[in-house]
């Protein structure tokens, strides 16, 4: 008896529980989370390359977008929740929610809002408001022993040092204080990467300020210097589309993006979760022909021929070009045989592993609204902080937190196969301590995020310059997406998903 299991290109057909593919497309993308799905839908937008097949391992499309309803409607976000709307990649994606007509589902966050200006720290036993004004800069605020307006003076001061890369930590030790580095930019660090502050690359993810020393001699320096140039060249300012398949010129496309300017949005969300875009995304490319295949496992790339040969699910198929969204490493074992120095670089991307906790308690078991606050690492604590979720979407009555454990210390602190009832027990354990929280949660979900977070240690920008040479030495028909390369935030994994499109857009 035959059936039909999942639409791939065009179908998989199922016989006696062994399967049989028919028809490849021209173009296979790898991987079904953000990126991957994005890279379909600017693939789109070429009229020559609309034969696309995407391929994913699990039942499910969307990565680590996760937006779990609980039996009493709270959502449990597993991944991101809040998109910050700043710079040309948030604007690609207020652009996307556009398009995708996610509008009237978005949830903004002004600057005003409690969840924007209060962000807290705890460090040395107790919770810490940062400042959020330039009057704030002037005092003295806890765990900081002098005005944080000081470390503008440390940074005059400071010998500028030549050097190709360092960590971050390194870098604000020398030239902002080292009381900046532990309680300041090692908690930040924790927060977007969950990532060891000592490990890294400050050329990558502070570039400008590294660039300010290399360039001027101090961080104060560079920035005087860039605002001066941007006050010269005013003027001759040119505003260019940033958007390389848009084909449009109505400015109504930037509506959401115009609209978070004018209303001086912090942050925002959608309402039902931020998974209502990857599932916006999915459902677009269906219905636009992009035949998605589920519990598709990839086993191999052969490059040959121009064009490169998949191993799935056992069999191959044949493809003009490839885009990965992979993890690097995952992308590594597929290459490994014919591309072994490729391989190696790729493999040299470490990752983290991250335990999301969602907690509900009774009432408003808050002391302040707040975003959340992140634990600096040289308090050991097994959490990397906590957000308020139900300060960023408030409700009557119940507190939503979520708790963030492990990263670059998962291991040393819970071991290889920790238990979700370990983890569970942690977080509530140290939730309720640092929060003064009485009674326990009402109910609660609990995540292991595998390999979640690339980490982009010292030397990363170098290595991904090595990876790109190299495919475009070897003329490979493989262009590369995702978190592990550019960017680990939402904006910059689609933003890298459009790129990737763009390298066969010809």
């Amino acid at each position: 008896m035959c059936h039909v299991r999942v639409g791939f290109p065009y179908e998989i057909v199922e016989v006696r529980g062994s399967y049989c593919f028919r028809m490849s497309g021209k173009t296979a993308i790898l991987g079904g989370g953000v990126s991957g799905l994005s890279a379909a839908y600017y693939l789109l937008e070429n009229s020559k390359l609309r034969n696309i097949t995407l391929i994913e391992a699990s039942e499910r499309t969307g990565g680590w977008l996760r937006s779990k309803v609980s039996s009493n409607g709270i959502i449990f976000e597993e991944g991101p929740r809040t998109v910050r709307p700043q710079g040309p990649a948030g604007s690609n994606t207020l652009h996307l929610i556009d398009r995708l007509k996610l509008t009237e589902k978005i949830i903004p966050i002004s600057l005003s809002h409690p969840a924007a200006k209060n962000r807290m720290i705890y460090a040395e036993n107790k919770l810490h408001k940062l400042p959020n004004s330039l009057l704030g800069m002037f005092r003295t605020n806890s765990p900081f022993d002098r005005p944080l307006i000081g470390c503008l003076m440390n940074d005059l001061r400071a010998p500028k040092l030549i050097k190709d890369d360092e960590t971050i930590y390194s870098f604000v030790e020398r030239r902002l204080g080292k009381d900046v580095a532990d309680y300041l930019i090692s908690p930040m660090i924790c927060g977007i990467c969950a990532g060891d502050a000592r490990q890294i690359s400050v050329k990558f993810l502070m570039t400008a300020l590294f660039e300010h020393e290399q360039n001027h001699g101090s961080i104060v320096k560079g920035f005087m210097a860039s605002r001066l140039q941007s006050f010269l060249s005013f003027s001759q300012k040119t505003v260019k589309n940033s958007f390389i398949f848009s084909r449009e010129h109505s400015d109504s496309r930037f509506s959401s993006h115009r609209l978070a300017g004018k209303e001086k949005w912090s942050m925002w969300t959608l309402r039902g979760g931020l998974e209502q875009l990857s599932i916006a995304l999915a459902n677009d490319i269906k219905s636009r022909g992009v035949v998605i295949g589920l519990n598709i496992r990839c086993q191999g790339i052969t490059f040959a021929d121009g064009g490169v040969e998949l191993e799935l699910n056992g069999k191959k198929y044949k493809f003009a070009r490839v885009i990965s969204s992979l993890s690097a490493k995952h992308l590594a074992d597929l290459v490994q045989r014919q591309h072994p120095k490729l391989a190696a670089e790729l493999l040299a991307i470490p990752y983290v592993t991250v335990a999301v906790i969602n907690l509900v308690f009774a009432g408003n078991v808050l002391e302040q609204e707040a975003f959340g606050f992140l634990v600096a690492p040289k308090e050991q604590s097994p959490i990397l902080g906590v957000i308020y979720d139900s300060c960023i979407l408030p409700r009557k009555d119940t507190t939503v937190l979520t708790v963030m454990m492990g990263g670059a210390w998962f291991t040393s602190n819970f071991g290889d196969h920790p238990t979700k009832e370990h983890l569970l027990s942690v977080a509530i354990q140290h939730t309720k301590k640092i929060l003064n929280i009485e009674a326990g949660p009402l109910s609660y979900n609990v995540a292991i995020l595998k390999d979640c977070i690339p980490q982009y240690v010292v030397g990363h920008q170098d290595r991904i310059k090595r990876i790109e040479d190299y495919v475009g030495k070897h003329k490979l028909p493989l262009s590369l997406c995702g978190s592990a390369y550019k960017g680990v935030g939402l904006n910059d994994v689609i933003l890298s998903g459009q790129q990737a499109a763009s390298a066969f857009y010809q």
